[in-house]
């Protein structure tokens, strides 16, 4: 109901009910009862009359939640009639509207809009309030505390002044929340499209501290103001978050997040200026262990390093041979590594020269000069006489390098240049 207040397309719809399970279950051929004990059952979206549709609708009795022993969980549920006693227990009055479809009329389009608790009042207003006391709600589940920061990230709303002075008193709790909970809140805060909001209220909430230690340690810490006139390593990194676009790829907006996050340990005044040397290569440490913190895949990992590790390779584009600068082309998804580039520079000096310089050289090479088929191999090298071991990857890489810069192009040429070159 609230995206619909908005003016935006739901991305889902969640039914509310005085049904039990067991009558929700008995109502439809496919039922999975993921969460019955709890009042949530899936209905597959194919068995409502849509036979090719895919997805499930969430199908929720109306509930009352006993303790919360685990800061997730209630420990005992009890279902009501009551619409009102299951609002009540929800997070945010933005979040606890509800909307009767079958009593839409011409006036009423979607239908019957039912409001316990002023829910209409603060989407007007701009705000994201949590329903009934925030120790409470917070007390409940600790993340959502990071799901109202994310909430008013993305609406651009403020946090009501008791919800975010409960969140600050209780910001140490965080870490009952799994990694991967944490993670995926923090991705959706970095592709909702407000990504320098919702960092700049991890910061006043006091949550980024406690979430993302090594981003808040880049607070104050100066850069030589001939590269970077926007300020410190902070400001520099918010002003990079919101340049990220709406649906940005999780990897591009981690590798935005985290490209300077070795500066805070590198930082050092020397005579003639600010210099932050080795950053790239410790960055790349602490990036490592902070998405193994927070459980991403391997894939995910290798690529956000990857950004991390190359962001300030640009700076020798022009200066590349052929050889050089085909190898860093062929980096795994290299337009985020252009992405990263451009959204550096326009987040610092502004200028853009060397993007569009890599940009142009890489729109002049074809593809098959890129990536060429490989004019010899170990089986070559073994009927050439060379003796298998280590050397083969080095014999190889050389070969491959002389064939990218153009000094060679054919199996005869590549093994006399090997035999030139290295000794059997």
């Amino acid at each position: 109901m609230r995206d619909l207040l908005l003016g935006r397309a739901p991305s889902d719809y969640d039914v509310a009910t005085s049904a039990t399970p067991r009558q929700v279950m008995d109502s439809f051929a496919e039922t999975y009862p993921v969460g019955a004990q709890f009042g949530v059952v899936l209905v597959p979206v194919k068995v409502l009359g849509e036979p090719d549709a895919g997805g499930h609708i969430e199908v929720a009795t109306f509930r009352c939640d006993g303790a919360y022993l685990d800061g997730r969980h209630p420990g005992n549920v009890s279902f009501t009639a009551s619409a009102q006693q299951d609002v009540e227990r929800r997070d945010f009055t933005i979040n606890g509207l509800l909307l009767d479809p079958l009593s839409a009329t011409p006036n009423t389009a979607h239908g019957e809009l039912f409001d316990y608790v002023g829910g209409v009042a603060d989407i007007e207003r701009g705000i994201v309030r949590c329903i009934g006391r925030p120790e409470r709600r917070f007390s409940e589940d600790k993340l959502r505390m990071m799901r109202a920061v994310r909430f008013a990230a993305r609406f651009h709303y403020s946090i009501d002044r008791a919800t975010a002075v409960a969140i600050q008193g209780l910001a140490r709790q965080i870490h009952v929340v799994s990694n991967e909970r944490l993670r995926d809140e923090l991705t959706k805060m970095l592709t909702e499209g407000s990504a320098r909001h919702a960092f700049e209220l991890l910061d006043a909430t006091g949550l980024l501290q406690q979430v993302l230690p090594e981003i808040a340690a880049m607070k104050g810490v100066e850069q030589p103001p001939q590269f970077h006139p926007e300020g410190d390593v902070f400001i520099h990194t918010l002003l990079l978050l919101e340049k990220l676009p709406a649906n940005a790829p999780l990897t591009l907006a981690w590798g935005a997040l985290l490209h300077d996050v070795g500066k805070p340990a590198t930082f050092r005044r020397a005579p003639d200026r600010i210099r932050f040397d080795g950053h790239v290569e410790i960055g790349v440490r602490i990036a490592d262990d902070l998405l193994m913190r927070l459980r991403f895949s391997n894939r995910q990992r290798e690529q956000i390093m990857a950004l991390v590790e190359n962001h300030m390779r640009f700076a020798d584009v022009r200066r590349m041979k052929d050889s050089t600068f085909k190898r860093f082309v062929r980096l795994q998804d290299f337009d985020e590594h252009l992405a990263l580039h451009r959204l550096d520079c326009l987040a610092s000096h502004g200028q853009l020269d060397l993007y569009d310089y890599a940009r142009e050289r890489l729109a002049q090479l074809p593809a098959e000069q890129v990536r060429p088929v490989p004019l010899i191999n170990g089986r070559d090298l073994i009927a050439a006489g060379y003796t298998p071991g280590p050397n083969f990857a080095e014999i190889l890489s050389a070969v491959e390098d002389a064939q990218l810069e153009g000094a060679i192009a054919s199996r005869e040429e590549a093994l006399s240049f090997a035999e030139s070159n290295f000794a059997r």
